[in-house]
């Protein structure tokens, strides 16, 4: 059983046109290891690379069995510390990636777009589904006065930044995985980070709630990392043509910091509505309803057929006349019509 989002994208396997999968597996090479590796697999190693890479201590990185994974570890956990029987709050700004939100709002959290105190704040770094890369003090300003920030890193990789930990802020987690980038599906492997002040506490957490990682998963994200310039290399060949892609159909479109974007075409009163007639003529993008924007659709450039793909999503989007909708303002966002309001 998967959660609504994962289940649209793989109830369409055979759509000609994919333009709902986010990670670049099928695209590049999976990272592979071999035997001799995973007989060596060393799940500490591995977090030793990984806080190397990230800039913080060992002991602040926990594996998980993928970023999903790790954002619902923390979430659960930190509704655990609520204190008393108030119901806290949770901020997110829509569109987000469903599973932030949809978890806060099953562990108790009052999830809201709104400015003020609030427990805990939800956010990705570049965003999903608007490929956007907030600038730290704006992310900062936005929850700054959150007790705890969650900032799953999943895409970082693409936009080649450094991870937000290294602003030092109080209740700081971060999360992330092997999956997108690196296109390490079949290794289901991830991380959490989480704040020096609550490492200890969050080690038993998650000793209690978690099973021990393969051999395979741990020397195949070991790989991964070694090969991570190659990999790069791979990604960014792919991506040029999309960007470009996307650039001439989209003239206003600024560049995403990861493989998507979020579309809100004038022409369609609700982006489902959008999904529904694209999936009709076998083009699978992903309804805005699902990251809290039912205006829009998602979407992805991580295949090689992009371009292709593309046009036929601009067939089917350019066929209905403009029913004179005004697009709704969002914050952060990267993507619009070229007919829409700036």
């Amino acid at each position: 059983m998967t959660f609504p989002l994962a289940a649209w994208i793989d109830s369409h396997p055979d759509c000609r046109h994919n333009l709902a999968k986010s990670g670049m597996v099928g695209s590049i090479p999976s990272p592979r290891p071999t035997e001799a590796e995973v007989q060596r697999a060393d799940d500490t190693e591995l977090r030793r690379l990984l806080a190397e890479d990230l800039g913080v201590d060992r002991n602040r990185v926990f594996l998980t069995t993928g970023a999903s994974a790790g954002n619902s570890l923390t979430v659960l956990f930190l509704a655990r510390q609520r204190k008393g029987s108030v119901r806290g709050s949770c901020r997110v700004c829509h569109p987000e990636y469903p599973p932030l939100f949809d978890t806060a709002r099953w562990a108790g959290f009052r999830v809201t777009e709104t400015a003020m105190p609030t427990d805990l704040a939800v956010v990705s770094q570049p965003r999903n589904p608007e490929g956007d890369l907030w600038d730290r003090s704006r992310l900062l300003d936005w929850a700054g006065d959150a007790r705890s920030l969650l900032v799953d890193e999943e895409f970082r990789e693409f936009a080649r930044s450094r991870s937000v930990l290294g602003a030092g802020r109080p209740g700081l987690w971060t999360t992330g995985s092997f999956t997108k980038f690196y296109a390490g599906d079949d290794l289901r492997l991830g991380w959490v980070v989480a704040p020096e002040e609550q490492a200890v506490e969050f080690a038993r957490f998650h000793g209690l709630v978690t099973n021990e990682l393969s051999p395979y998963s741990v020397a195949g994200a070991a790989r991964a990392l070694r090969e991570r310039e190659k990999t790069r290399r791979r990604v960014r060949q792919i991506l040029t043509v999309n960007l470009a892609a996307a650039r001439a159909a989209f003239p206003g479109l600024r560049p995403p910091e990861a493989p998507l974007f979020f579309d809100r075409p004038d022409a369609f009163e609700d982006g489902d509505g959008l999904a529904r007639r694209a999936l009709r003529h076998s083009v699978l993008v992903c309804p805005g309803s699902y990251f809290g924007d039912p205006l829009g659709v998602r979407i992805c450039m991580t295949r090689p057929s992009f371009p292709s793909d593309l046009r036929a999503y601009l067939r089917v989007r350019d066929r209905v006349p403009n029913a004179g909708r005004s697009a709704r303002p969002r914050p952060g966002g990267t993507a619009r019509a070229k007919d829409a309001p700036s």
